[in-house]
């Protein structure tokens, strides 16, 4: 058995996620320390505001903390995992668990990644949507045919026959169309803006002066990067695929199959819903999936995996 973390992205989230693991004292701890990081309670935040939830803003720091809870819990039952994956704002979680940067400087990033790009998103109107069922060349076409509409792009490469599309909204509605009538499932999300696009160049640019505050490592243990589905290497500025992550599309089945090329079989995801597990098994259903959630998927792992 070899182990890679999964880390939760952004629309994972759901109201009271991490209040079960809340009432473990190392998870607690992780909350306080967020918390003193930044300026929101983030219990208060994940137990009792649906509303802002929803929003960009609030949405990845909420997510961020219930992951590192997770973590911290895992960490006090002795399970060592050396290699992890995140999607999109799973990508910091993942470089947080590699010591890359504190829980602190992890959660003021996370915080400010999201006043930003929430803030873009009000300003440059865009949407995004998920096409399930056709392959991504396909996808890739028609978006260029939908191109008279406006700006539209594949934006994450989640697993096979499901891709997000993201641009201006009329775009995504005409790329919409024409996959459903390909006999494609399309769904719209509940974001507020085109992430992953060039659409968010203001809001990249804007936060690299953030990155560039902050003390930031090489990861110590194996991270893939959404940028190219592969590790983070030896030279690589980290700082700079941060900034670049934000405006290009992710390769996260791309990133998947280098862990399966390099003999990991299980999977743990750690943070609210098992979003990544579900893209997990549909890359290949021989793999082993696991989650920490909450007291009921923190028994079943360890049931799973040992640990003390």
């Amino acid at each position: 058995m070899k182990i890679a973390y999964l880390f939760s992205g952004q629309g994972s989230q759901y109201l009271n996620m991490g209040k079960e693991l809340y009432e473990l004292k190392e998870a607690r701890e992780v909350f306080d320390r967020v918390n003193s990081s930044v300026d929101i309670d983030v219990a208060k935040l994940c137990f009792e505001e649906q509303e802002n939830l929803n929003k960009t803003e609030y949405a990845q720091i909420a997510i961020f903390t219930v992951s590192m809870a997770a973590l911290s819990v895992l960490k006090a039952k002795s399970i060592e995992v050396d290699a992890a994956i995140g999607l999109s704002l799973g990508e910091y979680s993942a470089l947080c668990f590699a010591g890359s940067f504190t829980l602190e400087d992890g959660a003021k990033l996370v915080r400010k990644r999201g006043q930003i790009m929430g803030r873009c998103a009000e300003k440059v109107s865009g949407t995004m949507a998920a096409i399930v069922g056709l392959d991504e060349n396909m996808i890739e076409d028609i978006c260029k045919k939908a191109a008279d509409a406006g700006f539209v792009r594949a934006a994450n490469y989640n697993c096979p026959k499901q891709v997000v599309i993201a641009g201006e909204e009329d775009a995504v509605l005409k790329a919409m169309n024409i996959a459903e009538g390909l006999g494609a499932k399309a769904v719209k999300l509940n974001v507020s803006g085109a992430f992953h696009t060039d659409m968010l160049k203001d809001a990249s640019e804007e936060f690299y002066s953030v990155l560039k505050e902050i003390d930031i490592n090489l990861p110590k243990k194996k991270v893939i990067t959404n940028l190219n589905g592969d590790y983070y290497k030896n030279d690589s500025d980290v700082r700079e695929i941060l900034k670049l992550q934000m405006i290009s599309p992710v390769y996260f089945e791309k990133g998947v199959k280098k862990l399966i090329e390099d003999g990991y079989d299980t999977f743990i995801e750690l943070g609210p819903s098992k979003v990544l597990s579900g893209f997990v098994k549909k890359i290949d259903r021989k793999l082993t999936t696991l989650n920490v959630e909450d007291i009921k998927s923190l028994e079943k792992t360890l049931q799973y995996i040992g640990g003390k």
